[in-house]
């Protein structure tokens, strides 16, 4: 017979949800200097600096399997019938291709599931949330958030999801394997820690950087769309820079990154800069009205295949991505989000319209597609052991 710290768990649960809506910016420290010491294989080039590990969480095979296994596990929901990987898909570079995802209960999702590439680079797990910083605290979020309610994981019925695993044999192996330390690694109130760090652990593993880029081996048009992408012109490089093409990118080499979200115009539905409740970005957790419509920069590593794009999926194509940036702000002309996104005057000021012709379109995303990693859409590591 186990049993579990019932207080203890959702203490820790109700301190991350907490946090999630707390309204102070986070920092993230890094004192390691680069070193590429690491007792895990992150498959990583020499180029690319290694990225951070907590101390409370170092990384292992062991834990990266046994996260693996939770990751697309259905039993670790409410009613049996979603697991991460249900928002989540390899083949889609961990994004789902749906505007909107469903949760175990039907609730549907504001957000559009993001691309799990590389998440371990980030130094802000979600689209607008500057107090959530380390995929474990991510990770307690759908198990156990319940707005909007994901697993469905709560006070209820978390000791029989926690039963239904530990009833599967193979679940004693892999635990005992990823804590060893542990005299009882499946059971005792640690049971819920050791998944969302074993979780967390998989996710932090998933690096992606052998794309037709990362080779050297992109189309002629690839190289023009490059150019244009590296160009005071357009200036998609300000914010998507770097080995991650993202400017929320921290590793083992950054002593500190303040948190950067970003207003791009593709909302303006009063005149005065407003984004649809409940999708307001930093807004939404800050409450301040200089945050409205700021998000993250996602990675553009695998962004051919994360379609659809943006915070709420709401642009179906990276041509539509590259014309509203090329037109200063998305204009809606009517509905219940109409206005005119160029004139949103908490708009970045980096962002202003640019000349493209439809030739430079398509070079411009010829360019987005040679960032696809097509190993890492199909590798066996990455991939369901259930099946």
């Amino acid at each position: 017979m186990f049993r579990i710290n019932v207080t203890g768990l959702f203490a820790l649960v109700a301190a991350t949800l907490f946090l999630s809506g707390c309204q102070t910016e986070s920092q993230t420290l890094v004192d390691d200097a680069g070193a590429r010491e690491s007792a895990f294989d992150w498959r990583v080039p020499a180029s690319v600096p290694l990225p951070y590990e907590p101390d409370d969480n170092p990384m292992t095979e062991e834990k990266f399997q046994l996260g693996r296994h939770l990751f697309y596990d259905a039993r670790l929901s409410v009613n049996g019938e979603i697991s991460c990987a249900s928002c989540h898909e390899q083949a889609r570079a961990f994004s789902d291709g749906q505007q909107h995802p469903s949760g175990a209960t039907g609730e549907v999702h504001p957000r559009n599931s993001q691309s799990l590439t590389n998440a371990a680079y980030f130094n802000n797990l979600t689209w607008g949330n500057p107090a959530l910083a380390t995929i474990e605290q991510q990770v307690m979020l759908p198990l156990f958030g319940e707005s909007p309610i994901e697993h469905g994981i709560n006070e209820d019925n978390f000791e029989q999801i926690l039963m239904s695993i530990q009833a599967d044999e193979t679940y004693l192996r892999l635990y005992a394997e990823a804590f060893p330390e542990q005299d009882e690694p499946l059971l005792g109130e640690l049971a819920w820690d050791n998944s969302v760090k074993a979780i967390a652990s998989f996710v932090r593993g998933m690096t992606s950087f052998d794309s037709a880029f990362d080779r050297g081996e992109m189309s002629d048009a690839a190289k023009r769309g490059e150019a244009l992408f590296n160009s005071e012109r357009l200036e998609c490089f300000h914010c998507h820079d770097g080995y991650n093409f993202s400017d929320a990118t921290i590793d083992r080499g950054v002593t500190f990154l303040e948190p950067l979200f970003h207003n791009t115009g593709l909302y303006n539905i009063d005149g005065m800069g407003a984004y649809p409740d409940p999708n307001t970005g930093r807004h939404e957790v800050t409450g301040n009205p200089d945050h409205m419509g700021q998000f993250r920069t996602p990675s553009l590593r695998n962004v051919a295949v994360t379609a659809p794009y943006n915070h709420d999926g709401s642009v179906p194509t990276l041509e539509g991505v590259i014309r509203n940036y090329a037109a200063g702000g998305r204009v809606i002309a009517s509905g219940e989000h109409a206005g005119d996104g160029r004139m949103n005057p908490l708009k970045d000021g980096v962002l202003v319209s640019f000349q493209i012709t439809d030739a430079e379109v398509d070079d411009l995303v010829a360019f987005l597609e040679s960032l696809t990693d097509d190993a890492f859409l199909t590798d066996p590591r990455f991939s369901d052991p259930w099946r």
